[in-house]
């Protein structure tokens, strides 16, 4: 039936109606117009794993999110692998066998005294280094060694891989292969106490450091045996390891020449013999430079045979019929033997002789850093579809060397393949690869694991476009890095994580992608939290709120509050107060901490002191002589909030002297609310009176200069405000007192005014005068000269709440209100 017409009975009806229906099918929808509907939402990969004592969900949209992991969740005990479990597991670890034409398998010459000393070595639990040049054969010696010690530890032979691993992923890569433990990241003390008691032979290749670090792994494991092999160049161990050094050295001669005769597989001529001598003395005798020596004999070989003899009909070649023939095939010498320089680097002749497909993969290789890309990703980099079975072609021509579970470029490859040219064009090949991976490692099919065998290469991808040399590199490494890294936290290989975390958040500050570093911050600071770094968690987290909060991004934000609450619960509380009260960091969640706040009264019994005259000094006796008002408790918080609070605070004063101002300048001068009557001592000197004065008129007070004091110049008295701070009107400000009249009564209506005080009475040589006068409080004064002299009080009850100043107000015969 046709799949794309359905018959009726596939719809339901009968077929009577059939033709109308396919007639009026409905049009095809203009692609450029926008769907509004409902779309279909992206899958997003999520996953749930334990780590210590806290429960990791990896979220690659907000960020991922950590809390406590409760008692009944907690995982059980690790498990230890059985026999079957760690040889299944070994298999799958092993790189794979690369497609394409066969490669021979090529015996361990010359090896057996340093195999019997290794394996004897190991067998008595002993541990080793075996230190050679790169291309000695360390890696083939290794796979005899651990064939041999198949059954000397209970928990059998375990094949690390060193290249680019620090001690920590060591560690728990060594607790991996022995234990099963899905989706579960014991802490450091869980991890130490269960590989004490692991006894395994660890074969680790490839190993990049020495010293401390290298006692560090060997302390934590001492029920193991390691045969470990490093270059000479890696750091020594310490003087205090017990580890045994074994030395490796090149081949002879004779060995060298039986070795290349079994890659090319026939015996040499007498002139390929001669030059395979003085390749031995050039090359130091190692095994690499023979095999890729073979190599190009196998090439030279394959170039002089007649290609006709084996497609007499041209169907290899895929020639049109009538295209011409084939010219004759060049003599034997034509093709000479090469130089003994191609011989000693004959990478470039190598790839010279290869397919287009192994050509560009050797480019890729070169623009990742020497990382070769798995086969199954090198169709769609090097857009063949037949490009996988180009990493055959390198592995037969000793260009590739096994690394882990993975291949890469052989010792000194990379910089032979550089220096020919193949690195032109670098960045846009990282480029493309990072695309490629970013897209990959983001589909929902991919599983974690597969995303953490294809790491190094993932790396070297982003590592490459970070310094931007070219055009959207940076964009595509914060793409790559925010796809691969959520991918390597599930599959527990937290070194790539945060090297992609910190690749991703230097990608995303040069691209100036802000909302991406907030999320690399964010992943940081729970990295750091989870590993037990609470300072750095910290200031990590701290930084990416900052970061989402500027962007109004209030999920993340809250992601990464919630992160910082448990990063402080941890530390033991929450932020401590710094001397002044202000606090350095917000409370989790955003919501200042409220603390008690203690304020002065606003209609405080004070005296009011302009800020440009000296303080009066406290009386004697301990009385109320000093002000009362101490610093404001700060609101606790942010530092915005300290600001807010004491714009508040002044705000609410100045209000308060403005509303304290009109009620007193309101009041009636010619006796109702705001008038007084005052008793006032006046003594008989006549040095302080003005000669205008006329008998029974007030003396306001002594002057400090030989002047008289009734001037033109009104007076002012400076009236307390509700703040506590004195007012006075434009011009010259004098300090006054509580009152500019002792003994005045307070006015009803107002509430700011000062308790009624009396003066006790100056000695004078005259009988004092009293006089009646009306203080004006909101006159302002023209002229106005401070006296210095104070009356002491003489009842304490009624003695104010400071020093009183015997009339500091300027006096004059003009601003007085009239006496009866």
């Amino acid at each position: 039936m046709d799949p794309i017409h359905r018959g009726p009975d596939e719809f339901g009806h009968d077929s009577k109606d059939f033709a109308e229906e396919a007639g009026r099918r409905r049009p095809s929808r203009d692609p450029l117009t926008p769907d509004f509907g409902q779309q279909t939402p992206q899958q997003v990969r999520m996953a749930t794993l334990v780590a210590g004592d806290l429960t990791l969900t990896v979220n690659p949209v907000d960020g991922s999110e950590v809390e406590p992991c409760p008692p009944g969740e907690r995982p059980a005990a690790p498990v230890r692998r059985t026999p079957a479990e760690r040889t299944a597991r070994a298999r799958a670890a092993a790189p794979p066998v690369p497609p394409g034409p066969h490669v021979p398998q090529l015996p361990l010459l010359r090896r057996d005294e340093e195999r019997e000393r290794l394996t004897r070595l190991l067998a008595r639990g002993r541990s080793v280094r075996l230190t050679g040049p790169a291309g000695s054969g360390r890696t083939a010696l290794l796979d005899a060694v651990a064939a041999d010690c198949a059954d000397f530890a209970p928990d059998g032979v375990v094949r690390l891989s060193g290249h680019k691993r620090t001690t920590t992923d060591l560690l728990y890569a060594l607790f991996d292969a022995v234990h099963d433990a899905p989706l579960h990241r014991p802490d450091r003390t869980l991890l130490l106490e269960t590989l004490r008691s692991t006894g395994a032979v660890v074969v680790l290749d490839d190993l990049e450091f020495g010293g401390a670090a290298l006692d560090e792994l060997l302390d934590a494991t001492p029920e193991c045996a390691f045969l470990l092999a490093a270059t000479p160049d890696v750091a020594a161990p310490g003087a205090d390891s017990a580890l045994e050094e074994v030395f490796l050295t090149g081949l002879d001669r004779a060995t060298s020449v039986d070795l290349m005769c079994r890659v090319v597989e026939r015996q040499l001529t007498e002139e390929e013999a001669n030059w395979a001598g003085d390749l031995w003395f050039e090359s130091e005798g190692l095994p690499l430079r023979f095999v890729q020596a073979g190599a190009l004999l196998r090439q030279r070989d394959r170039l002089r045979t007649d290609a006709g003899a084996y497609d007499e009909y041209g169907y290899l070649e895929n020639r049109p019929a009538d295209a011409p023939p084939v010219p004759a095939p060049a003599g034997e010498s034509d093709v000479p033997l090469p130089s003994l320089g191609e011989g000693a680097a004959p990478a470039a002749l190598l790839a010279s002789r290869l397919s287009d497909a192994a050509r560009d993969t050797l480019r890729f290789a070169v623009a990742l850093g020497g990382e070769v890309p798995h086969q199954a990703h090198l169709p769609a980099l090097v857009g063949d579809t037949h490009a996988d079975a180009a990493l055959g072609e390198l592995a037969g021509c000793g260009l590739l060397s096994p690394s882990g579970s993975r291949y890469r470029l052989a010792a000194g490859v990379l910089a032979q393949l550089t220096a020919a040219g193949y690195e032109d064009g670098a960045v846009d090949r990282a480029r493309t690869a990072a695309q490629h991976y970013a897209w990959w490692t983001g589909h929902p099919s991919v599983t974690a694991e597969r995303a953490v065998a294809e790491a190094d290469a993932i790396i070297a991808a982003m590592g490459r476009l970070v310094p931007g040399e070219g055009a959207g590199g940076t964009s595509a490494a914060v793409l790559l890095a925010r796809s691969a890294a959520p991918a390597f936290a599930a599959g527990l290989h937290w070194g790539a994580w945060e090297r992609a975390l910190r690749i991703g958040q230097e990608a995303g500050r040069l691209a100036g992608e802000v909302a991406e570093e907030a999320y690399f911050h964010h992943e940081l600071g729970v990295l750091a939290l989870c590993t037990g770094h609470p300072d750095r968690a910290r200031a990590e987290l701290e930084t990416a709120i900052s970061m989402r909060g500027a962007l109004a991004d209030k999920s993340g934000a809250v992601a990464g509050r919630r992160a910082l609450a448990l990063v402080e619960d941890r530390a033991g509380g929450g932020p401590a107060a710094a001397d002044d009260g202000a606090f350095e960091a917000s409370p989790p969640l955003g919501v200042p901490a409220l603390v008690p706040v203690s304020m002065t009264s606003a209609f405080a019994d004070t005296a009011v002191v302009p800020r440009q005259e000296p303080v009066p000094a406290p009386a004697a006796d301990g009385g109320k002589g000093a002000a009362r008002g101490g610093p404001l408790a700060l609101i606790g918080g942010a530092r915005r909030n300290l600001v807010a609070a004491g714009a508040g605070v002044l705000l609410a004063g100045v209000l308060g002297t403005v509303v304290t101002l009109g009620l007193t300048s309101s009041s009636d001068p010619q006796g109702g609310a705001g008038t007084s009557s005052t008793e006032q001592e006046v003594p008989d000197d006549d040095s302080i009176y003005d000669a205008d004065v006329e008998p029974g008129e007030p003396a306001d007070g002594p002057s400090t200069s030989g002047a008289p004091s009734g001037s033109a110049s009104s007076s002012a008295s400076v009236t307390p405000s509700p703040t506590g701070s004195g007012s006075a009107a434009a011009g010259e400000v004098s300090p006054s007192a509580t009152s500019s009249a002792p003994g005045t009564p307070s006015s009803p209506g107002s509430p700011s005014s000062p308790r009624a005080t009396e003066s006790s009475p100056k000695p004078s040589s005259s009988s004092p005068t009293p006089t009646k006068t009306a203080t004006s409080p909101s006159t302002p004064p023209s002229s106005a000269s401070p006296t210095d002299t104070e009356p002491e009080p003489e009842e304490p009850p009624t003695k104010p709440d400071t020093p009183e100043q015997a009339s500091d107000s300027p006096s004059g015969t003009q601003g007085l209100s009239d006496r009866p």
